[in-house]
């Protein structure tokens, strides 16, 4: 059996080992860390760039409908008009007739 001199200086040798794992360990968690850091602002800088391409998608859409919605309203507001004159020309035929004679 091993003496305890020889006992202690096993279990001091597995301990400096344990903490150089340690530090090794310990790095690879930085280095996780910051890797993790870069990744989030990467992402947070790329979701601004799809969020202010996408507001001004949103913005160009919007000025395309309204202008159109407008456009639709003058040519309901034209047949609107065209369908009452020929409306009131019909009930009035006779009336107009009178005059082309």
């Amino acid at each position: 059996m091993a003496t305890t001199a020889e006992r202690i200086g096993i279990v001091e040798t597995k301990v400096q080992n344990l903490d150089e794992k340690l530090d090794d360990l310990k790095v690879d968690v930085k280095e996780m860390h910051d890797c993790l850091d870069k990744t989030r602002d990467s992402l947070t800088n790329k979701l601004n760039e799809m969020y202010d391409a996408s507001c001004s998608q949103h913005s160009a859409l919007a000025k395309e409908i309204s202008e159109l919605k407008t456009q639709r309203d003058k040519w309901i507001w034209w047949v609107a008009g065209v369908v009452a004159a020929v409306g009131w020309a019909t009930g009035h035929a006779d009336i107009l007739m009178n005059i082309l004679k």
